[in-house]
């Protein structure tokens, strides 16, 4: 116990020094533009603004600027609330309809992960479930567990775990990718079976809820602002306090870039 409470100490010691070396660009009063990704000084945009305007936008592309993205936990969660709720029908209702001669059968994913597991393609059973089941619902869990991290953030508790929730945030963006194997399957055995009047096979309505269970977490996690973490975690050393856009004056940064004119160029230099 010692041992890991030594341990403990240390780690929450260097992160305390890591965050008063290094500042974060909202400390410093600075926005990069999320459009032409020019870094803004925001105390000397704030002198631009004019009085029918309150909006601070971008010196080079006149864009509007926003510290973090604007709403990202309330619209991570209204993503995530509604996946998980089509999630059950995804899983529920039935993936594909066959209709042949020998009559109609509807196969949901699990059906189909049985089915191929039982006729020997243990592979193809093994990716329709990993694709289909598993990586949807891990996404949504990891997804949950960053929203309440970061809530929580500022408890004790939870102070040692940004870096964690970063690489979860990370394995949310990696599976993302694998979530479409299952459509992909389903279409090629369409192409493979479809015989003329022989078979058809037409997609079921789990096919569109699933679909739609893909897209919506899609959308979350690309609506889920990582650096929240980490302003939590800043807010909970209370050794950087992060300072107003207008009140503090940037202190690492010495020298300000005005955006460039033909009149600021000198040819002769």
């Amino acid at each position: 116990m010692k041992t890991i409470k030594s341990v403990t100490q240390t780690k929450s010691s260097q992160q305390a020094s890591m965050i008063q070396q290094y500042p974060r660009a909202k400390d410093l009063s600075l926005i990069v533009c999320h459009c032409c990704g020019i870094v803004n000084s925001v105390k000397n945009e704030k002198k631009r603004l004019n009085q029918n305007s309150q909006v601070l936008r971008c010196i080079r592309c006149n864009s509007v600027l926003h510290s973090r993205k604007p709403a990202s936990l309330n619209r991570t969660f209204a993503l995530v609330v509604a996946a998980t709720i089509l999630y059950i029908p995804a899983n529920v209702l039935p993936m594909t309809v066959t209709d042949s001669l020998l009559g109609s059968q509807q196969d949901t994913i699990m059906s189909g992960v049985i089915y191929f597991w039982q006729s020997g393609d243990y592979l193809v059973s093994v990716v329709i479930f990993m694709a289909s089941i598993f990586i949807p619902m891990l996404k949504l869990l990891i997804l949950y567990f960053l929203l309440v991290a970061v809530y929580l953030q500022q408890s004790s508790a939870w102070k040692f775990l940004p870096e964690q929730c970063v690489k979860l945030y990370r394995v949310v963006e990696f599976i993302g990718r694998w979530s479409m194997i299952d459509v992909f399957v389903v279409a090629l055995l369409t192409a493979l079976i479809q015989i003329q009047s022989l078979a058809t096979i037409l997609a079921g309505p789990g096919s569109i809820a699933f679909g739609a269970v893909v897209v919506l977490t899609m959308f979350a996690s690309l609506s889920f602002d990582p650096r929240l973490i980490w302003d939590n975690f800043y807010a909970s050393q209370n050794t950087n306090k992060p300072s107003s856009f207008a009140s503090e004056k940037p202190t690492i940064i010495q020298a300000e870039h005005p955006p460039l004119n033909n009149d600021s160029i000198n040819p002769s230099q």
